[in-house]
């Protein structure tokens, strides 16, 4: 196997991780704007109680996928880092916003006179917010990089670096990117409440959001045929395409079953599995290509610098994930055994 694809490889995985820990921090940010009823402020604070001590550590797995396709594909970071610096550059806003405004939000004072609390609302509604929008720009990016309008080099402003990411098909990734954020937030919420009738609230939302994805899913699928050629065919003509996208078929209907039926487990690890196969599905589907149609896996750095690069990650996973699972078996043990037994 080639350095270039072990490193592709890589950043799949790391991405892989972002969606799963991140993206159910800000899954978690869409119940809070959403909580309602007699037990709204629970809702809340079992979802800043899940989120904080782990959100800062979750975005290492982004960092990873920018420093790799940084140094070993320059030529792709090069294109998306350029046509695509606007939804990148929001998403990055929204992640400073997120961040800060949940800082703000759960770490000041308790709110005791009408101006405080109306300080904690605001942090909490921006909080809210960037995390609808940030999910959002995520996903069109990636459905710009799927879709294979990356490879025009002149044009007006509009026609280079607006019209390849403000499209149907860029718009419904976004939406399933943030509705797969939500279900994930609301299966891992329930796990970690302690009352029955929070966790019956989150099991709610997770069969809302559950379906509503699986419906969006398949409008991304059709749209595909005209927004992402190159992937709808590579989907539904090829085994390991075929393969992922059945197993995110059953994965979900099986998560949605298990939840209708509170068998939270397997609706834990159908979940899980659910969203990592659709992950993977896109990622297969691209094979070769990091960015179509101009930019392939070949397209890499020096084989010096390969090897460096496939060295510091090496040496640093032998940091990363000892800390990463010291705390979680910290934070999270309890939650994760729960889920596992």
């Amino acid at each position: 196997m080639s350095l270039e694809l072990i490193l592709a490889g890589i950043i799949l995985v790391a991405l892989t991780f972002y969606v799963l820990f991140a993206g159910a921090d800000y899954g978690a940010g869409v119940w809070s704007l959403l909580a309602s009823g007699p037990r709204a402020l629970a809702q809340r604070e079992a979802i800043a109680k899940a989120i904080g001590p782990i959100w800062e550590a979750n975005h290492v797995w982004l960092i990873l996928v920018v420093t790799i396709l940084f140094t070993a594909f320059p030529k792709a970071f090069a294109l998306i880092s350029t046509q695509l610096h606007i939804p990148l550059s929001l998403m990055l806003i929204g992640i400073v916003l997120r961040g800060s405004a949940f800082a703000f939000r759960t770490n000041d004072v308790v709110p005791r006179t009408v101006s405080e609390v109306g300080a904690q609302k605001f942090w909490e509604r921006i909080f809210a917010a960037s995390s609808l929008f940030t999910p959002m720009m995520l996903g069109m990016t990636i459905g710009a990089v799927a879709s294979g309008r990356l490879a025009g080099q002149g044009g007006t402003f509009i026609e280079v670096f607006v019209r390849p990411w403000a499209a149907p098909f860029c718009f419904a990734v976004g939406l399933l990117a943030l509705t797969l954020f939500a279900f994930l937030a609301a299966v891992y919420l329930l796990l970690e409440a302690d009352e029955a009738a929070l966790r019956d609230d989150f099991r709610q939302r997770a069969l809302w959001a559950g379906g509503v994805g699986v419906l969006l899913a398949g409008a991304v699928f059709l749209l595909a045929n005209s927004g992402a050629p190159y992937v709808r065919y590579h989907l539904g003509h090829t085994t390991w395409g075929a393969m992922t996208m059945g197993l995110a078929g059953f994965s979900a209907l099986a998560a949605l079953t298990s939840l209708w039926q509170r068998r939270y487990r397997i609706a834990f690890v159908c979940t899980v599995s659910y969203v990592m196969f659709i992950v993977w599905g896109w990622g297969v589907s691209q094979y070769p290509y990091l960015v179509i149609p101009s930019v392939t896996i070949t397209d890499s750095a020096p084989i010096q610098t390969l090897q460096l690069v496939l060295a510091a990650v090496l040496i640093g996973a032998l940091l990363l994930f000892p800390s990463l699972y010291y705390l979680y078996r910290i934070f999270k043990g309890g939650t994760i055994r729960r889920a596992l037994e």
